[in-house]
């Protein structure tokens, strides 16, 4: 049985604020709304994730949050890790591969370039990935532990909030 990968890079984040650190900057308007437009697309895509991996950074626990409130989830499925904060694809590989096997589909909300390597190291694509886009990685293994650079995913879809909006 393959397992489902959903990366997900933070909604837009807002550089208005020059005194905020990098960790606490917010969603603009436009990353408010391309959360929970994202979330609704997941759904009709039957692929609700049924465990959150989310970068400690504020953008990405509120981008997590208007998942959550959109589908309807409780928050119980998160894991919130600061070693997920603007982290390498080994740190990403991880935090995967410490999950439970009965999960099959695991979303995780981070942070480019990390996501963007991640996405290449596990599917041999190329990924580019603005602001709320979800890339969508099939992996044949049955156990998480099992993840690994040689893991030969594959790219099964990625989706920008620009191409949805044109729909």
């Amino acid at each position: 049985m393959a397992k489902t990968l959903l990366l997900m890079r933070h909604a837009k984040s807002s550089w208005k604020e020059e005194n905020v650190k990098d960790c606490d900057r917010p969603l603009t308007k436009r990353g408010k709304k391309d959360a929970p437009m994202m979330a609704r697309f997941l759904k009709k895509k039957n692929l609700l994730p049924d465990l959150i991996l989310c970068s400690s950074a504020k953008r990405a626990r509120h981008t997590v949050r208007a998942i959550l409130e959109e589908l309807n989830i409780s928050d119980e499925i998160v894991i919130e890790l600061e070693s997920l904060y603007l982290a390498e694809p080994q740190a990403y590989m991880e935090a995967i591969q410490e999950q439970s096997d009965d999960t099959n589909c695991i979303l995780v909300v981070g942070h480019n370039p990390g996501l963007e390597a991640l996405a290449q190291i596990l599917s041999d694509s190329v990924v580019s990935l603005p602001t709320a886009t979800v890339a969508e990685i099939k992996l044949p293994i049955k156990k998480w532990s099992a993840l690994s650079e040689t893991s030969e995913g594959k790219l099964e879809n990625v989706w920008t909030p620009k191409e949805l909006k044109k729909k």
